[in-house]
């Protein structure tokens, strides 16, 4: 079945207009020429599209719902043409928990200052690769390495890991503290996107571990008491929630930020990205 956009256009033209003769000089082509379009569209499809009489044309049930669809489509194809011919880009950046953290502001501040030809949307996606694989996003913030052939990734950034424990936990009263003051807790992970499993501690003083899927989720069991987290400061400072604390932990390995991309077809803004969001990471007290 081969559905070409002239078809759809002359179908809308139809409808738009109300007559073939009207349909025709809107299009600019001959009356005839839109009758053969429109019936080599209904035979591409195999149904009947428009009711024709002597005086008036409509669409049938069919006819309205394909015309709802031809809008869409040819709406997409003219602003991929707009896109495509003005030299306007868009960047769509994913991430699956938090972002760049405190530097998520100013990031998309100092973007729109020194990148306006360039659109710049943050788009959260809960999956390894932050919606880079899926396809959501052109380049990804991911805390863990990338493993797939397919994506280069380079690290922009390094935080601290903090544990997240509930208000009245009596941890909760220190400034700080240790792996080995975890060991005996239930820590609540996230095993497709989060930084921290039972692997960071040594065998002997693992905690026992439950599974989440959702920041929210995870946030909600920490605030009961019954379980502990370990992420990256970057969760700490966007996802501040009543009932939980964070705390650095003074002996845990830091997290590196990476940023990540398809090898084969990196985002023309990719190596701008790098480098501006280094320079936030550098700069941080």
């Amino acid at each position: 079945m081969d559905v070409e956009l002239r078809q759809l256009r002359c179908l809308v033209a139809i409808v738009d207009e109300g007559t073939f003769t009207d349909a025709a000089i809107a299009l600019g082509v001959s009356q005839a020429a839109v009758s053969r379009t429109l019936a080599s569209l209904e035979r591409a499809l195999g149904v009947r599209l428009l009711r024709r009489t002597s005086r008036e044309v409509t669409p049938t049930a069919t006819g309205l719902r394909v015309v709802a669809h031809a809008r869409r489509v040819l709406g997409e194809v003219d602003g991929l043409i707009r896109e495509a011919t003005s030299g306007h880009v868009h960047l769509r950046l994913g991430y699956a928990w938090a972002a760049l953290g405190r530097h998520t502001l100013p990031f998309q501040r100092r973007w729109g200052e020194t990148h306006p030809e360039t659109d710049l949307h943050l788009v959260r996606a809960n999956s390894p690769t932050a919606g880079l694989l899926e396809g959501m996003c052109d380049l990804a913030v991911v805390r863990r390495p990338v493993d797939d052939r397919r994506f280069d990734s380079a690290v922009v950034g390094l935080e601290r890991r903090q544990c997240a424990l509930a208000a009245d936990d009596p941890l909760a009263r220190r400034r700080s503290v240790r792996l080995a003051d975890l060991g005996g807790r239930t820590l609540v992970v996230d095993r497709r996107t989060g930084t921290t499993t039972p692997e960071l501690w040594p065998p002997e003083s693992r905690p026992a571990a439950e599974e989440t899927h959702d920041v929210d989720d995870w946030l909600t069991v920490i605030a009961t008491g019954r379980c502990i987290g370990m992420t990256a400061e970057s969760t700490a400072h966007q996802y501040r929630r009543p009932g939980v604390v964070y705390r650095p932990v003074r002996d845990a390995e830091p997290v590196a930020v990476r940023l990540a991309w398809w090898r084969d077809e990196p985002h023309p803004a990719t190596q701008a990205v790098i480098e501006l969001v280094s320079s936030l990471y550098r700069a941080q007290p």
